[in-house]
Parts: C-alpha cells; structure tokens; sequence
C-alpha cells in the first residue's frame, strides 16, 4: 500500500470517528430536547406495552380527553419492559407521541452513546494500526535492488 493510499485510508477513518461522535451528540442532544418538550407540558398516565424489546417497546394509553394513542416511535428508555406490563408514562400533552417511562429521563441515553464511541474508536484505531503495519511490512520486505531498479 503505498503512502498516498494509506493516508487517504487513515484519513477516511478519522472522519468515520468524527461522523459516529457528531451522531451520538445528536443523539443524546435529542434526548435532552425530547425530555425538556415533555417536561414543558407534561401529564402522566397508565400505559399497557404492547410490544417490548431490548431497544423498543410500543404502548398504547388513553388521556383525559378519551383520546386512544399508540406512539409510533415507541416509549423512551424502554429498558426491562415485558409485553402486556402496565407501567406508568410521561407525555406530552401537546404532542403525545413524546412519550417515556415515569421516574426515567434522558441521562440514560449517556451511556449507550459513550459505549458505542469507545467500541467505535477501538476498531478505528486496530484498523489504522493494522492498516499501518501491513503498510511497512511490505515496504520493508522491498529488497534493496528492487528499490534501486524502480528510482533507475
């Protein structure tokens, strides 16, 4: 691999580093702004989940108003919820779609994106170094003549 080729592959994986640190501040940036729009005009209620994951878990609950809401996206901080659990929500009066588990708020979404830039970075940073060192063992393993052969 020549220089050229390595620095530009170097440089590809600094900027991958950069994009995945810029998403995951999004991410939790979001979260906080989520949090402050439920905090702003918040009402509780009791929720039936109709689905849970380890990522994602769906709800369905009724407020004051007789209105049925299921929110697409699903409950925020879904983490330890069972199908058919009734548990406890915050929402959003203005928009009930913003929905999260009562007592649960956005300092949970730090982890998970800390997580994912370290893992993120330990790849990025093998690659290079793998990237490097293949790089110089094969310009090392260039015997002299051939050297001399190519500047001739």
């Amino acid at each position: 691999m020549s220089p050229t080729v390595l620095r530009r592959v170097q440089l590809g994986l600094i900027s991958l580093g950069v994009v995945i640190t810029i998403m995951m501040a999004i991410m939790v940036a979001g979260t906080y702004r989520n949090d402050t729009l439920i905090n702003s005009d918040e009402a509780t209620a009791v929720a039936e989940v109709v689905s849970a994951t380890p990522t994602k878990a769906t709800v369905s609950f009724s407020t004051p108003d007789g209105m049925f809401h299921s929110p697409r996206l699903g409950v925020f901080y879904p983490g330890r919820l069972a199908e058919g659990q009734r548990i406890s929500i915050e929402y959003s009066r203005a928009n009930p779609e913003l929905v999260r588990v009562a007592g649960r708020n956005a300092s949970l979404a730090i982890v998970p994106a800390l997580s994912v830039l370290v893992y993120s970075y330990l790849v990025i940073g093998a690659l290079m170094v793998l990237f490097a060192e293949t790089s110089r063992r094969r310009s090392s393993s260039v015997s002299p003549e051939v050297t001399a052969t190519k500047t001739s």
